[in-house]
């Protein structure tokens, strides 16, 4: 184990560094203050999935799948066959005898799928044919299906028999996907959301576009099931639209504007486009938490209301975000740092925003954008709660990619920097250690 290291680091990019947000060596409520570095991959590592309670699998550009234990950190077995980069993953079940165990789903850019066994580390299937490489999985559980996503969308059984698949879309593809009620499938595609049907009759199954949404102005980078009534988007020039899962209406739609002069050159406007892109966004069905550009946004849907937000939560881009149980999130970034949050009560009144960040749940119900220019300032925002910075994780060189949490057991990241790292609760570890020595000895004294 080693302690973490706390410590300055300049930005990657020229963003404007918030002072505001620097936090010092003390960080009481952040409990993780053990890292292990875990070394195996020689490129970047971009996903983690996690297997059962105590295994993960990591994978990125250098094509390798590594299976590691979250609690001693070894690496337990490398698959390897992909000849390109990862580019999607997700955990599956296959049935061996009569009982489920835990399989990895990989997709590469050499145009291969692969079902893998994380047990032995045998690959058990493989399709080499595909048209054009994978660049998102879905599961589907409850009918024991599972879909992929690229120039076209296709239906795979538990054996990875092709069971349909749509026609050619775009060269942009489909980036992402999500389940909708009654057997529809959400998948972005540039600007657009399209709404699929998987139909069954009795072993057929057909699949077919029954709508497309095209609200959007910009590329779509981030789609999400928000609860099993909504689903939300966002988009490349800071749109977030909220949607009803069963009859595909708009229930919210914002653009989120900065208030900042716009710069002259084109460096500088390109720079403002990035700073307000949504990234990613999580849900845990009360809240959602929306990566936008260096900031962070956690909006109530139950109230339909802002609870915070940090414009430069980080120095550079958010990539990824999360809630957790006690109702602090994470966010990890390019600048190559994790760090995590609690909601505060306002004790001053907040920065501003622009009226139609504020008033992104007043528009429930409606069907069209906002037409009318926002006004720059709201006086007051009922509820509007802090977003306080509680700690910081600095271990990595390079952009932190995502982060997967185990709870007590620890919390993985993954970087640019080849690295993965498992932050754990230096004082749990040390109890455990503690214990494990007490319990030595009393072996001992028995011989």
């Amino acid at each position: 184990m080693l302690r973490w290291i706390l410590g300055g680091r300049e930005a990657q990019g020229t963003v404007e560094k918030s002072a505001a947000l620097f936090i010092g060596e003390e960080q009481p409520k952040n409990c993780f203050t053990e890292m292990q570095v875990l070394k195996g991959h020689f490129d970047i590592v971009r996903f983690l999935v996690q297997i059962d309670d105590l295994r993960f699998a990591s994978a990125g550009d250098d094509g390798q799948v590594l299976i590691w234990n979250v609690e001693t950190g070894d690496c337990l077995l490398e698959l390897r066959g992909h000849t390109q980069q990862i580019t999607a993953m997700t955990s599956y079940s296959i049935i061996r005898g009569r009982n489920a165990h835990a399989a990895l789903i990989t997709a590469s850019s050499d145009r291969t799928l692969s079902l893998w066994d994380p047990d032995s580390g045998n690959r058990v299937q493989n399709i080499s044919d595909l048209q054009s490489s994978v660049k998102c999985l879905l599961v589907l559980v409850r009918l024991d299906m599972w879909l992929s996503g690229g120039n076209e969308l296709c239906v795979w059984n538990r054996d990875f028999e092709l069971q349909c698949k749509t026609v050619h879309h775009s060269d942009a593809g489909i980036s992402a996907m999500v389940e909708l009620p009654k057997n529809f499938i959400a998948a972005a595609m540039d600007k657009e959301i399209v709404i699929f049907k998987l139909s069954l009759s009795g072993s057929d199954i057909a699949v077919m576009a029954m709508r497309h949404l095209a609200d959007h102005q910009d590329t779509i980078h981030s789609l999400i099931s928000i609860s099993d009534g909504l689903f939300a988007s966002g988009s490349h020039i800071g749109e977030l639209i909220i949607w009803d899962s069963v009859d595909w209406t708009i229930q919210a739609y914002e653009h989120i504007l900065w208030e900042e002069p716009a710069g002259d050159s084109q460096s500088e406007v390109r720079l403002k486009q990035i700073e307000r892109s949504i990234q990613h966004m999580s849900s845990d069905g009360e809240f959602i938490v929306a990566a936008v550009g260096s900031g962070l946004y956690v909006f109530n849907v139950l109230v339909k209301s802002v609870v915070a937000y940090r414009k430069m939560a980080h120095d550079s881009n958010v990539l990824h975000t999360m809630l957790q149980e006690d109702g602090r999130l994470m966010s990890c970034s390019e600048d190559g740092s994790v760090r995590l949050w609690e909601l505060q009560d306002l004790p001053l009144p907040a920065e501003p925003a622009s009226s139609g960040f504020f008033g992104m749940f007043g528009t429930f119900g409606k069907s069209s954008k906002q037409t009318g220019p926002p006004a720059k300032k709201i006086p007051e925002v009922p509820g509007l709660r802090s977003l306080e910075l509680i700690g910081d994780l600095i271990g990595h060189s390079g952009a932190v990619q995502m982060f997967l949490s185990f709870k007590e057991k620890g919390l993985v990241t993954c970087s640019t920097d080849h690295l993965l790292i498992i932050w754990k609760d230096g004082e749990l570890q040390s109890q455990l250690r503690s214990l494990a020595v007490f319990q030595k000895l009393e072996e001992n004294q028995k011989l």
